[in-house]
C-alpha cells in the first residue's frame, strides 16, 4: 500500500549497502520505523528531509507492519538548529524525550504540533534554550495526560499556596501546606514548592508555547524546576536519564 504523510525524522540508522533506519514521527500515522535508501547527501528535496531537524513530507510503502520511504520532500527546515552547539543539543535532547514519550503507531497530532511549534521556535531563538526544553515537557505532559497541576491541592483540593506547600511527583504536583505534613519529609519523590516555582509551571501550563518566545527562566529556578520534571517524567512516562543528558552542561 502506498500512501504519504508529513512527519519530523526524530533518529536514524545507517545499515548495510547504503540503507537507512529511519524513526519517523508522522502527522498521520504517528511514531513508526521506516527503512529507505534515500541518502541526506547532496542539495535536493529528498536528501534534506531526510535529515535532522528538517520537517518533511514523506511516500510510504507499507507491507504488512513495515514501511519504506521512497522518496521525500522538504516542507519546512530548521537549520539553524545545527549552527549553534548548546541550541543544537537541546533541541537533539527533545527529539530523544519526544522519541521516547511516543508509542509506535499511535497517532498524537496534538503533540506532532508542538515539536513543529518547538523546532520553529528553537531555530530562530538566540537565548534561553534550555526555558523552551522545558516549557515543551510541561505543555507534553500535559497533552499526554500526566500534566502539572499547580492549582489546587491534590489531596484536600484547596487552593493553598503557603510557604510548607511542596510538589509531589507521585501525586501529580502541588500538595498544600497542612497536608504536607502528613507526607514523609524524607520520600524522594517530594520537592520544595516556592512561589517562583509554581507561578513558572502556572504560568506555562496556561499558555501557549508561542507567546512564551520571549521567556527565559532564572538558571538557579530552572535548574530546581528540571530536576523536579526529570523525577516526574520518569515516575509517570517510565522514562529515565537520556543519553543526550551526559553532553549537556551540568
Amino acid at each position: 500500500m502506498y500512501t504519504e504523510t508529513e512527519g519530523i525524522i526524530l533518529r536514524q540508522t545507517k545499515t548495510l549497502n547504503g540503507r537507512r533506519m529511519i524513526t519517523l514521527f508522522s502527522k498521520k500515522y504517528g511514531k513508526i520505523g521506516a527503512g529507505t535508501s534515500l541518502s541526506e547527501r547532496g542539495k535536493n528535496r529528498s536528501s534534506l528531509a531526510i535529515r535532522p531537524f528538517c520537517r518533511g513530507r514523506y511516500e510510504l510503502f507499507k507491507n504488512r507492519d513495515t514501511y519504506n520511504i521512497n522518496g521525500a520532500e522538504t516542507v519546512e527546515s530548521y537549520y539553524s538548529i545545527g549552527e549553534d552547539v548548546d541550541k543544537y543539543m537541546e533541541a537533539a535532547r527533545i527529539l530523544e524525550l519526544t522519541d521516547a514519550m511516543l508509542g509506535e503507531d499511535q497517532p498524537q497530532p496534538a503533540l506532532y504540533d508542538l515539536l513543529c511549534q518547538y523546532l520553529s521556535m528553537m531555530a530562530d531563538r538566540r537565548t534561553g534554550f534550555s526555558t523552551l526544553g522545558t516549557a515543551y515537557e510541561l505543555k507534553a505532559l500535559k497533552i499526554l495526560g500526566s500534566g502539572v497541576n499547580v492549582r489546587r491541592c491534590a489531596r484536600c483540593g484547596g487552593e493553598k499556596t503557603d510557604k510548607g506547600c511542596v510538589l509531589s511527583v507521585t501525586e501529580g504536583g502541588l500538595v498544600c501546606g497542612g497536608c504536607a505534613k502528613e507526607q514523609d519529609g524524607s520520600d524522594p519523590l517530594i520537592f520544595t514548592a516556592g512561589d517562583d516555582i509554581l507561578s513558572v509551571i502556572g504560568y506555562i501550563n496556561d499558555h501557549p508555547l508561542k507567546s512564551l518566545e520571549k521567556l527565559v527562566l532564572q538558571p538557579s529556578v530552572e535548574g530546581r524546576l528540571r530536576t523536579f520534571l526529570g523525577a516526574y517524567i520518569s515516575y509517570h512516562l517510565g522514562i529515565d536519564r537520556l543519553k543526550s543528558d551526559s553532553l549537556l552542561p551540568q
